[in-house]
């Protein structure tokens, strides 16, 4: 493989025209978006349906040209006001979302598409299809493959003509569960083998989290956000990030001071909090660092729903009203627990200091 190259986004806007017989003004679908990819990195691009994340990825192949901002590999502008790169020319490869495989063609043929004619059926197709774990299938159709190898023969097709970077469009969503995350498993470990700068799209955080050495969160055409998984699932940019990224307690509380620490008075009690901010506030709680004991007598919360999953258990709590008003939490469980709807229980915090944002 080529030696890879770092890939950076600056200030991509992107707006498209509304549609119907008379359109109103153009929509922005990408807002100023800036996040760049180090060399040999991957970096999940994560955002619900509709944010932008694949308009923005088919800027950076060549198949949408930005209405400002610019695109560079390494030393080289792909894309900038002034001139596109044409995507024969980015050193870019690029896997759909439905893999984009021509039926009527074989595996072989696949992979060498996109190579010079002289080179289609010399050794870069087989070293792809080596690197994908499908020597000898080089004679196969795409149609008598399971979907996780055709998955890999796209991927083969992608880095055969030694890309400089990668781009991957929700990669893994055509397969089922279980085939999903054994084949994830298998391209995360190729890619870091092959140290190859990787940009994917996805809307599963569980995916991104895995996959990406960082994760750059879109919201609304925005990126909000651009850090380590662990980063972004401690240390949230905003309340939207927060819910999205995993399951979040908002707790109502409010803030107090102490010796310059700050403290939200809340319904688990008192909550030392990362960052400054004062009056009423919201604060982030995560369900696994909320610890219930089951209460002899009356307790401060009565359980309300329990979700069993062997490896551990979700329940949710109903926190009795104080001073802060009552609360619905969310707890989650080690193993296989014994609480029932209707038990009371104490609940306690038993994280590190976390965010806050005003009510």
């Amino acid at each position: 493989m080529s030696s890879a190259a770092e890939l950076e986004l600056k200030g991509i806007t992107k707006a498209f025209p509304g549609a119907g017989r008379h359109p109103g003004p153009p929509k922005p679908v990408l807002q100023g978006v800036s996040l760049e990819v180090a060399s040999g990195r991957i970096v999940a691009l994560l955002g619900p349906s509709g944010c932008g994340k694949t308009t923005l990825l088919r800027i950076v192949a060549g198949l949408e040209v930005p209405d400002a901002g610019s695109v560079l590999l390494g030393r080289r502008v792909l894309s900038d006001g002034a001139s596109s790169l044409a995507p024969e020319r980015r050193r870019i490869g690029m896997v759909f979302q439905d893999w984009a495989l021509f039926p009527h063609l074989s595996v072989a043929a696949n992979v060498g598409f996109g190579l010079p004619r002289p080179e289609r059926k010399g050794p870069r197709v087989a070293e792809a299809l080596a690197l994908v774990g499908l020597d000898g299938l080089g004679e196969r159709m795409p149609g008598t493959l399971s979907g996780g190898q055709q998955q890999r023969v796209a991927l083969a097709r992608a880095l055969a003509p030694r890309p400089a970077a990668l781009l991957l469009d929700e990669p893994f969503s055509n397969l089922d569960t279980s085939l999903r995350v054994r084949v994830r498993a298998e391209v995360h470990r190729l890619l870091t083998e092959l140290g190859i700068t990787t940009l994917f799209v996805t809307h599963d955080q569980e995916e991104a989290f895995v996959l990406g050495d960082e994760v750059a969160v879109l919201h609304d055409g925005v990126l909000v956000q651009q850090a380590a998984p662990a980063d972004v699932y401690a240390h949230p940019a905003d309340i939207w990030v927060a819910g999205f990224v995993g399951d979040a307690n908002l707790v109502p509380g409010t803030v107090t001071g102490s010796n310059g620490t700050s403290v939200a008075r809340t319904v688990l009690g008192p909550l030392a909090l990362a960052d400054g901010t004062t009056g009423k506030v919201v604060v982030l709680v995560r369900p696994e660092h909320v610890a219930l004991e089951r209460a002899e007598r009356d307790g401060e919360g009565v359980v309300d729903t329990v979700e069993q999953y062997g490896h551990d258990a979700v329940v949710g709590v109903l926190l009795a009203a104080d001073g802060e008003g009552a609360a619905v939490l969310k707890a989650r469980l080690p193993g296989v627990t014994s609480l029932r709807a209707g038990d009371r229980v104490t609940a306690r915090y038993t994280g590190g200091p976390t965010r806050a944002w005003p009510a």
